[in-house]
């Protein structure tokens, strides 16, 4: 009991020390990377009449869900794989992949699905798939695509009964 009276006493004092930047905001990438992530995901689902998964912010989700749900191996993945994309794109067309043009984008994401090492292949599915995942479940989606209803089947429970 006295316990349980002694930690109600702290608990408020402990709550109010958290400020934004003493919690953890979900990313795991460098500003400069998120934006090359961005880019990646957004040349596998452009916007066309819809948004695209760069604009419904797929890229935060596919570093939460990195950083979350994957081991340290996938993680490290993440961020090379990011950094390949960067020096790859600087090397061939001398500008960063993040101000690459719409085909050369392309031209190096096919070029690291395609790769014979295991790291690159890795990282293009990951990436792909959680980008996929996060915009098929993204609030957008959801709502004006699928037209998803939170509870399946209505109950219609005034209804005339004929006899």
């Amino acid at each position: 009991m006295a316990a349980a009276v002694g930690a109600m006493a702290v608990l408020p004092s402990w709550a109010s020390g958290w400020n934004k930047s003493s919690l953890s905001d979900g990313k795991m990438l460098s500003a400069d990377q998120s934006k090359v992530l961005a880019g990646v995901v957004e040349t596998i689902i452009p916007k066309t009449d819809t948004p695209g998964a760069g604009e419904l912010g797929v890229g935060g989700f596919v570093q939460k869900m990195v950083k979350d749900c994957y081991d340290q191996k996938a993680q490290a993945n993440l961020a090379k794989g990011v950094d390949i994309l960067e020096t790859q794109s600087v090397k061939s067309f001398g500008k960063s992949f993040a101000d690459a043009s719409k085909e050369q984008k392309l031209q190096l994401l096919q070029g690291m699905e395609k790769s014979s090492d295991p790291d690159q292949k890795a990282f293009f599915g990951t990436v792909k798939n959680l980008t996929i995942q996060g915009y098929m479940s993204s609030e957008y989606v959801m709502t004006n695509l699928t037209h998803y209803e939170m509870i399946p089947a209505r109950y219609h429970g005034c209804v005339p009964v004929k006899k």
